[in-house]
């Protein structure tokens, strides 16, 4: 079932029956990311997956979008439906986390927000993302985000390049092509949000800190700084997993137990 907000063009997918979560997926991904997380869920909870803007069936993204504009869609989102549980992977966490400042959110569930934080710049692979995408190569674009961002790390990008560039020709890989510059509205998320993790003190909800034991390094680094912040806390770390474990790549049901025992 799809539903949309009143005010704007967000659209969503709705599952299931019980109290109300919204789960806001990452960059490279739509609400459809989330299929099999969704279903896991549904059995106790209504469950909310939009696609946010420029994704999906959502409207577009107006030039200059960034973290103010998707802290407004989602208190769209939470105001039609009600909602008061947010569950945000990677960029979504970031906007989830920065949310939680201003609006009614009483549970938030983080999986890796990839925060500025100690040396480390998450955004070190924009640059090398624009120069190849400018010059209309969007496997190599693909390839630099997702290196960039903690994926594909064990896999050489000689490799990777013509492999994903033909799935995108042949049409495989077609979604996945139209949502690579969309990067770009991430990366202005996580800059947007620098600074330093204190400001998160503020942070009032019940709030559950998710990572992998396989995620880099540097997302367990964010998550340490985060842990001694937030006021109400608690972290999991997952076993033999990464930084899309969410994802209906990943191993999705393993991520739904700790949310089902914490929205709960």
């Amino acid at each position: 079932m799809m539903a949309q907000a009143a005010r704007i063009d967000i659209r969503w997918r709705v599952l299931g029956g019980g109290p109300k979560v919204v789960l806001l997926h990452g960059g490279m991904q739509t609400s459809a990311n989330f299929t099999r997380l969704a279903r896991s869920l549904a059995g106790d909870f209504t469950v909310y997956v939009p696609d946010r803007r420029g994704r999906g069936r959502s409207g577009p993204a107006r030039p200059g979008h960034g973290l103010r504009d998707e802290i407004g869609d989602l208190a769209a989102v939470l105001d039609e439906t009600g909602a008061r549980n947010v569950f945000g992977l990677s960029s979504g966490a970031v906007i989830a986390l920065r949310a939680a400042m201003e609006l009614p959110i009483e549970r938030l569930a983080l999986y890796e927000p990839p925060l500025k934080h100690d040396d480390h710049d998450p955004l070190a692979w924009l640059p090398r993302f624009e120069r190849e995408l400018s010059r209309g190569h969007r496997a190599a674009a693909l390839v630099t985000a997702a290196k960039g961002t903690g994926d594909f790390r064990y896999v050489p990008r000689a490799a990777l390049v013509p492999l994903l560039g033909v799935a995108i020709r042949v049409g495989a890989g077609r979604p996945i092509g139209d949502l690579i510059p969309t990067m770009r509205l991430d990366a202005a998320v996580v800059e947007e949000a620098a600074g330093p993790l204190g400001i998160y003190r503020s942070v009032t909800a019940e709030t559950l800190l998710l990572g992998g034991d396989r995620s880099p390094a540097y997302l367990t680094g964010v998550l340490n700084g985060l842990e001694p912040v937030l006021p109400r806390v608690r972290r999991v770390t997952l076993t033999g997993v990464g930084h899309l474990a969410a994802d209906d790549s990943g191993r999705p049901e393993t991520v739904a137990a700790e949310l089902r025992k914490f929205f709960r």
